[in-house]
């Protein structure tokens, strides 16, 4: 392995640190993208700015002929709302935001690849765009991507994460759907307040929003068919009041994990029927609020198997997973892009042997850095560049 290469992995791993210790939620990632765009001005790489926070970086782009297609590789940069207990040297300094989900992994990844590819773009079949994208979690970054010209002229897509749950270095590319889509729901249930003493006089919300919950809870055991891939999940139960007091109203929310829009229409149609009947049956009112998010992340077939075969080509036959269920039911905003454009998104294994592994989203997650190495030279390969082990370029 050459001494730059050792030296552009070991300096994305510092930066992957640095930007964990500083994150920033969606939307407001003004101090990641300044970093982003100083580094690539450093490695003398064009980039523009691109739905505000976002930043697209081009290479290559000069040639008038090329023999391989225009491609796209993404990474995400914004963080979460979550207040961090890693206890890592490099936790954040941001009271109540922190990286639990690696996307400080993905941006660091993707600018060990600028930097590589930079150096060997002489070599470089086609065309090649680094598309750093913020708003992932839920602000809908990618769509904004697009609508602002991200792909533009771009052929083909590929994108990953990280996922704890998979072991180090295992890789999950199927043809077709890989993640499921997503959306949440609120039921604001208002009854009658009063004394607790005298319930009767009262119509109360807390009982009729309890009604709901275990109705809610029931839909996939009861109300789908048990070979339809789903979750409801409530999530919140807010109904402040004093130990005396029936409070007014209760608000309820949610999420549901589904792997296309006719399971969508289906489960959102259920929350309503059942928020509905159950409050008339209660006497009280519920008035039902649903959005939609994200839709399932569905893989290009032909785009999925250049990905595995590229993860061969670094990693061997054996490092593919065949234990996770798919399709897994978190949810990507991934698949704007391949709703546009033919590509693929892969699940990188970073569970560590012998380790407890925490899961994305939670306050004690924190990126595994062994994974910038091999996804960094997978994008290499699916740009058509020499492997970086295997070049010599100092």
């Amino acid at each position: 392995m050459s001494a730059f290469w050792q030296n552009t992995i070991s300096q994305a791993i510092r930066l992957r640190q640095e930007l964990h210790s500083q994150p920033e939620l969606s939307w407001h990632e003004t101090r990641t993208a300044q970093k982003i765009r100083t580094t690539l001005s450093e490695l003398n790489i064009n980039w523009s700015p691109c739905a505000g926070t976002g930043t697209l970086a081009r290479l290559n782009m000069s040639a008038t002929a090329f023999s391989a297609p225009h491609i796209a590789l993404r990474g995400d940069i914004d963080a979460l709302p979550i207040e961090e207990q890693t206890g890592k040297t490099w936790a954040s300094r941001q009271l109540g935001c922190m990286h639990a989900c690696g996307h400080d992994g993905h941006t660091a990844t993707l600018l060990a690849t600028a930097q590589y590819l930079k150096s060997v773009e002489y070599t470089l079949p086609g065309p090649v765009t680094l598309i750093f994208q913020p708003a992932e979690e839920g602000g809908h970054g990618a769509l904004r991507m697009i609508e602002d010209g991200a792909l533009d002229g771009i052929d083909e897509i590929y994108g990953w994460h990280n996922w704890p749950a998979i072991p180090e270095g295992q890789l999950v590319c199927p043809d077709g759907i890989v993640m499921c889509g997503n959306g949440t729901f609120e039921i604001t249930v208002t009854g009658q307040g009063g004394h607790a003493s005298q319930p009767e006089l009262c119509r109360d919300p807390v009982l009729a929003g309890s009604a709901m919950v275990q109705a809610l809870q029931q839909v996939v055991a009861r109300r789908l068919s048990p070979q339809q891939t789903a979750v409801l999940s409530v999530t919140s139960f807010n109904a402040p009041s004093g130990p005396t007091v029936i409070p007014q109203q209760a608000v309820l929310g949610g999420s549901i994990r589904v792997p296309n829009n006719a399971t969508r229409e289906q489960i959102n149609a259920l929350i309503v029927e059942i928020a509905e009947h159950t409050a008339h049956g209660h006497g009280v009112r519920a008035e039902v609020k649903i959005e939609p998010r994200y839709n399932a992340t569905i893989n290009h077939a032909a785009q999925a198997g250049k990905l595995r075969a590229a993860w061969r080509a670094v990693m061997g036959d054996a490092a593919f997973d065949v234990a996770t269920p798919l399709p897994i039911m978190a949810s990507e905003d991934f698949s704007y892009y391949l709703q546009e454009i033919p590509g693929a998104f892969a699940l990188v294994g970073a569970g560590k042997k012998g380790e407890e592994s925490f899961p994305c989203h939670s306050p004690f997650y924190d990126f595994n850095d062994a994974l910038i190495e091999p996804v960094s030279r997978l994008y290499a390969h699916l740009a058509g560049a020499p492997d970086p082990t295997h070049n010599n370029k100092e």
